[in-house]
């Protein structure tokens, strides 16, 4: 069993995910996942690589029926620990593997959420997350024609579980995706 660590998980992200956007996802669920790792006193390094790793099958094997499935796979094939794999697995609600642990429940709080913060700050005049606010991510969340792809009662459901009203948790990961807004391309004309 190999001990993760980013550069290796980096390079596999690499190796199957191409497109710039679902790169940058990836950067913005890690920079929110190592935030919430420092919070909690957990090991940042392996919180950070689980983040990093979630979707990296995703662009090649996109539907319910293979994502995180084949990913897991080539995960256990390269060594990756089970509890990197379940949490993986844990992140998308159709694979059945319910969501038990610390790390789990902020992938699954971080992942849509941190998609729907970098959508509310390209929309932005400035076009960064700099000047973003809770307050105008929660009045963005109103309009249902907005990213109208992410669900809603995930972004709530994700707060629940870490036990944050869910404006704190928005204004965590706003913080935490702005020690990253230059890679994240958030940084805008700020």
């Amino acid at each position: 069993m190999i001990t993760p660590n980013r550069d290796a998980a980096w390079q596999l992200l690499n190796e199957y995910t191409k497109g710039e956007s679902l790169l940058k996802h990836a950067l913005a669920v890690e920079a929110a996942v190592r935030g919430y790792a420092r919070t909690f006193g957990e090991d940042e390094e392996a919180w950070g690589v689980v983040a990093l790793l979630h979707d990296f099958d995703y662009e090649r094997w996109p539907s319910l029926e293979e994502h995180p499935y084949r990913g897991s796979e080539i995960l256990r094939e390269r060594g990756y620990p089970e509890s990197v794999i379940r949490a993986i697995l844990s992140h998308a609600d159709y694979t059945g593997v319910p969501r038990e642990g610390r790390l789990e429940k902020t992938l699954f709080a971080c992942d849509e959420m941190a998609g729907f913060v970098t959508a509310s700050s390209l929309v932005r005049p400035s076009k960064s997350i700099l000047d973003l606010e809770a307050k105008s991510v929660v009045k963005r969340m109103k309009d249902k024609a907005f990213a109208r792809g992410v669900k809603r009662e995930d972004l709530h459901a994700g707060a629940g579980l870490l036990g944050l009203p869910l404006e704190e948790h928005i204004a965590n990961v706003i913080a935490f995706m702005r020690e990253r807004a230059d890679a994240l391309g958030l940084r805008g004309t700020l």
